[in-house]
């Protein structure tokens, strides 16, 4: 009996053991892969830094944020393709994300199975398709409508890619906010149908809510690939490097003005568009750092 005891004994402890050292190499794997993604990001930042100095020594941050004329070799300027970023982003947003929003309620709460299990794969299509052709959409479809419509000389203006924006950034928010709203918890919900409050009433005073931090995710998300997208909207907008009076005049992004002028430009030009990342990257990282802040606020 005694025998049997001590290799039962043994048999648990190399048992305990082969399992430790799996979680010490699992535990190793997930380090390196953060490790690999926080370097990977300082690498990039240290070089799109390192390849802007010669323009912001040349031109000087203000020159370059705020200066409205963009005329190389002489002239740096991207505060028009600043403000065509932020004005077609906000918009595509304003329009978007309500509409994603509410189709992430009918897939999670209103729709039968059937149908929902039709919509989200349609959803999740969207997703996948490329830019280019959304962009080829926008351009046969989109922007002849605005130019008919409003009666001006071209449709290729802010108010078309911020339309096209609109409808790519649909199947990231959509795809979060329904995974968001699925996560809460089942309770939350019999809960208040069994204390009489009707199904809408639940949705907007209680799921909403509960759900805010995986749907903020999702928004967030969404502007981010409305803010970096770069085909679709170099096919719609226009291109204008110059200050855009309305929505109905064409204008120029921060990436178009990137991916338009990088393969032949040098020098100090070049330096500017490496600068033009540098804008973008700030952008970014504000949008994270707002995430952030909410979700902590939420915890609080």
């Amino acid at each position: 009996m005694q025998s049997a005891t001590v290799a039962t004994g043994v048999i648990q402890l190399g048992c305990r053991r082969r399992r430790d050292w799996k979680e010490q190499c699992f535990k190793t794997l997930f380090l390196l892969s953060a490790i690999i993604g926080v370097l990977s990001l300082s690498v990039i930042a240290y070089f799109i830094f390192q390849e802007s100095l010669p323009a912001f020594a040349e031109a000087g941050v203000a020159g370059i944020v705020t200066g409205e004329e963009w005329l190389p070799p002489a002239l740096y300027g991207i505060a028009p393709m600043i403000v065509a970023s932020l004005a077609s982003t906000l918009g595509a947003v304003i329009i978007g994300v309500p509409v994603a929003l509410l189709t992430a309620i009918f897939i999670a709460e209103v729709a039968p199975k059937w149908l929902a299990n039709i919509i989200r794969p349609a959803v999740e299509l969207l997703a996948g398709i490329p830019s280019v052709v959304y962009g080829f959409f926008g351009l046969i479809i989109i922007v002849p409508m605005i130019q008919q419509l409003f009666d001006i000389p071209a449709g290729n203006t802010v108010l078309a890619g911020t339309l096209v924006l609109a409808v790519m950034i649909l199947p990231t928010v959509i795809a979060v906010a329904e995974t968001s709203l699925r996560a809460v918890p089942k309770t939350y919900k019999e809960g208040s149908l069994a204390l009489g409050a009707s199904p809408m009433f639940t949705v907007f005073r209680l799921l909403l809510p509960a759900a805010r931090s995986g749907i903020m995710t999702g928004v967030i998300l969404g502007i981010a690939r409305a803010l970096g997208e770069t085909m679709a909207i170099i096919m719609v907008m226009g291109n204008a490097p110059a200050m855009p009076g309305s929505i109905l005049e064409p204008a120029r992004t921060l990436t178009a003005n990137i991916a338009l002028e990088m393969s032949y430009a040098s020098g100090v030009h070049a330096s500017a568009l490496y600068a033009t990342g540098i804008v973008l990257l700030v952008f970014i990282m504000l949008l994270n750092g707002t995430l952030l802040y909410l979700n902590r606020g939420q915890a609080k």
